[in-house]
């Protein structure tokens, strides 16, 4: 009962060392988009934007920002040259639910693409600073946003290869 689909969903593990020199292709970008565009969403409402960073200087600033929020000085994007900032329209009561499946999609069409990837927080409390708010007026983005998350994109490292822990024991509850 295997496939190629089930078995991206159950390999894909968070990439948290990357080479920030090497960037996957727009047409790799595109695909991956394209596949957080198809997430569901509730009523089909939409909620979501992506905003696909690939300048090196506005991933640095927001790499900055996330990394105060932290209280830390590190890169919280761990060296990805991609970040895909995922907002949602906060009037959709299903918001913060349609951009984690957004999320989610992004990570495994990566996965699927042979690119790494991992999804940061602390989304919301950029987007709902001054500073994140005067980058969303820049980009066009108008009404009421907000972050839901970042998923970084890159190749990992040379001889970086995350593992998988062990399912917990009673992950699934079956009531027959």
């Amino acid at each position: 009962m295997e496939n190629d689909v089930i078995e991206c969903l159950k390999t894909r593990r968070s990439t948290k060392a990357y080479n920030p020199d090497r960037m996957p292709s727009q047409e790799q970008i595109g695909t991956i988009l394209e596949a957080g565009m198809n997430a569901p969403t509730g009523r089909g409402a939409q909620s979501p934007v992506i905003v696909a960073i690939t300048d090196k200087a506005t991933r640095d600033r927001l790499s900055e920002l996330n990394a105060a929020v932290l209280g830390a000085k590190a890169d919280p994007f761990y060296g990805a040259p991609v970040v895909l900032a995922v907002l949602a329209d906060r009037t959709v009561p299903t918001h913060v639910y349609d951009g984690s499946l957004v999320m989610g999609n992004l990570m495994n069409a990566a996965h699927a693409l042979g690119i790494g990837s991992c999804w940061i927080h602390r989304a919301k409390e950029i987007f709902d600073s001054p500073e994140g708010k005067a980058l969303l007026d820049k980009w066009g983005i108008k009404g009421d946003y907000e972050g839901i998350g970042f998923c970084i994109l890159g190749f990992a490292k040379d001889g970086y290869s995350p593992v998988s822990k062990p399912r917990k024991p009673g992950y699934v509850i079956h009531i027959d």
